[in-house]
């Protein structure tokens, strides 16, 4: 068991990252890339929202906004590609 909040959040996070892969790789792509975008998001909330020393593994950087802007910002960039690339005819 984590001994931070942060750590449990830590690890929510990389389950459903490897969820998403799992998706990615048997299943509808779009879905599992979702999920892992989804994943990330909430890492990024968490990281906003719980203090530097409960954040655990989610303090990756010395400044948390740092933290909250790029884990906000990779999960939304795999939501809007995942959403906006073209289906492939084959």
């Amino acid at each position: 068991m984590p001994s931070t909040p942060g750590g449990l959040v830590y690890l929510i996070v990389v389950a459903l990252s490897a969820v998403g892969l799992l998706v990615v790789a048997f299943g509808p792509w779009r879905r599992g890339v979702g999920v892992i975008g989804v994943a990330l998001l909430l890492g990024a909330l968490m990281r906003a929202l719980l203090r530097d020393r409960d954040a655990g593994m989610l303090r990756v950087r010395r400044h948390r906004w740092v933290d909250v802007l790029t884990l906000g910002g990779v999960g939304t960039a795999l939501l809007v590609l995942a959403s906006v690339i073209p289906n492939q005819s084959s």
